[in-house]
């Protein structure tokens, strides 16, 4: 997935996360209602401008806005997990901490 969809995935989910409305949120930020939808549907790449906005207004770091790995698609990030782990059993006590963690998530 690219960076455009990736990045519109993380602000919908940060501005959801915040109760925003598209609506509300585009206000805050000073621009349309249809151009923070095509930034949130990765059509188009927002301005450094709005990018600092949204930094503002949603309260959050760069880095947590740029944090975007995790939301990759399902099958990506399967494929990544199962590609990491493989690479650490020959780590035992790696691999039995990353066993018992996620036998804990999923008890959940």
């Amino acid at each position: 997935m690219n960076i455009k969809k990736l990045l519109g995935k993380k602000i919908k989910e940060r501005r959801r996360a915040r109760g925003y409305s598209q609506e509300h949120l585009a206000e805050l930020l000073n621009i349309s209602q249809r151009t923070l939808s095509g930034i949130e549907c990765g059509e188009n790449f927002l301005t450094s401008k709005t990018l600092d906005k949204i930094i503002e207004v949603m309260k959050i770091t760069p880095s947590e806005l740029f944090d975007v790995e995790y939301m990759q698609d399902n099958d990506d990030l399967a494929s990544e997990l199962i590609q990491d782990i493989s690479s650490i059993k020959k780590d035992d006590e790696k691999l039995r901490l990353v066993y018992r963690t996620i036998k804990v998530i999923l008890k959940k």
